[in-house]
């Protein structure tokens, strides 16, 4: 089949969660497939990761959006326009007009849009589309305006989130058939539109990942770790909650204990966390060896998760590795894993804490959990199980309206 793929970044390198989940899908779909790519970029240095993507796509294209999301003209156009801000800081008209021209001369099967926000750039076309939401983005902006500390901002903030729900199912109700990523979000989006045609692709772990078992080398120091994308906001909250609410009950247990956030712009969102105890690391989007030596590292991952946001890649990611993993009822949304078998849960900052002392106090406790996450990933979360599901959804689209 012919597939046209949109996404909101470019899936090279895959070292935040919605590249990992997109690089890895191409790898696996393009053994039946021929795509054709055009992803959004913040900057020509990205240019130089295209050919990485070319070895499994036909053709890449890529187009620059904003650098900077909080630019004045992005923030005029939101407040005097219909589409939201994270609609406005996602839309490139070069693309919208390469699509256009693409459509005009490549005839394709599918078109699959990656996020919501991405089909703004779509012309009309009787080409069956496949929408892909990794979560409910509303959602997740909701929980963020509402737990904003500044009551002036709040009017103007809700009613960004009006407009983003308005656009996320005014384009689920457009698409052929949308893609959820855990089927928690499908029973929401089936609630939300009447008569939705939702399936489920869950995400997975990567192959590098994978393979970091066999090159664990913990710390001699117990190091509790918490990595993701600073970007999002429900990273960041969870940040916070690691560093300022769960931390201190650990190491008032283990004295010599200490705590580490890596990812992506966490120096710009979560610096000022950086402590005596707190270690923020700040990794570059290119950073994969950055990634891969904090899972090789550290002892137990604790994710604080409150915000909604479909299925965790960075849980995968460390029970894939073979570290265990702490987090909220939440925060393992979506991953079909076993309370006190394959994780702990635990929805209060106090037993959160105790959860990882008894983890990293005892190693039977330790060694059984983190041999069975791992089970649970190989069994379930492969990305060339996920693809196949994926490209089956695939076909049953584009056969539907043939």
């Amino acid at each position: 089949m012919k597939i046209l793929m949109l996404t909101p970044y470019l899936p090279y390198p895959p070292s935040s969660g919605g590249q990992v989940r997109s690089y890895n899908l191409i790898k696996n779909l393009a053994k039946k497939n021929e795509i054709t790519l055009f992803s959004l970029i913040k900057n020509k240095e990205e240019e130089k990761y295209v050919g990485e993507l070319e070895k499994y796509c036909k053709k890449v294209r890529v187009f620059k959006r904003s650098t900077k999301p909080w630019t004045a003209l992005n923030i005029l156009k939101t407040g005097f326009g219909l589409f939201p801000f994270l609609v406005i800081r996602n839309f490139s008209k070069e693309e919208r007009e390469a699509l256009v021209l693409e459509l005009r001369k490549e005839k394709f099967d599918l078109i699959h849009a990656e996020t919501f926000y991405v089909m703004p750039h779509l012309p009309e076309t009787d080409i069956p589309v496949l929408l892909v939401d990794q979560t409910i983005e509303f959602q997740v902006y909701q929980h963020y305006v509402r737990n904003h500390k500044k009551a002036f901002l709040k009017p103007f903030l809700y009613l960004d989130v009006l407009k983003i729900k308005y656009w996320e199912l005014k384009f689920w109700e457009k698409a052929n058939k949308v893609i959820a990523v855990s089927e928690s979000d499908k029973k929401k989006m089936a609630s939300l539109v009447k008569g939705l045609d939702v399936g489920v692709v869950p995400n997975g772990a990567g192959e590098d990942l994978m393979a970091m078992i066999e090159q664990r080398k913990p710390e001699k120091t117990p190091t509790v770790f918490f990595q993701a994308n600073f970007s999002w906001l429900q990273n960041i909250e969870a940040a916070q909650n690691l560093a300022e609410k769960v931390f201190p009950l650990v190491k008032r247990e283990i004295k010599d204990a200490q705590c580490w956030i890596a990812g992506q712009v966490a120096k710009e969102k979560i610096g000022h966390l950086n402590s005596k105890d707190v270690k923020v690391i700040d990794l570059d989007n290119s950073d994969i060896e950055g990634v891969m030596d904090v899972y090789r590292r550290a002892t137990v991952f604790v994710a604080p998760l409150e915000g909604p946001g479909g299925t965790r890649l960075k849980i995968l990611g460390a029970m894939a590795a073979g570290v265990p993993v702490v987090t909220t009822k939440i925060g393992i949304e979506g991953i079909d894993a076993t309370d006190k078998i394959d994780f702990f849960m635990a929805n209060k900052w106090e037993e959160m804490a105790e959860k990882t002392v008894l983890l990293i106090k005892d190693k039977k406790t330790y060694q059984k959990m983190l041999e069975s996450a791992r089970k649970l990933v190989e069994d379930k979360y492969s990305y060339e199980s996920i693809a196949k599901v994926l490209d089956k959804y695939y076909r049953e689209v584009a056969n539907a309206k043939a």
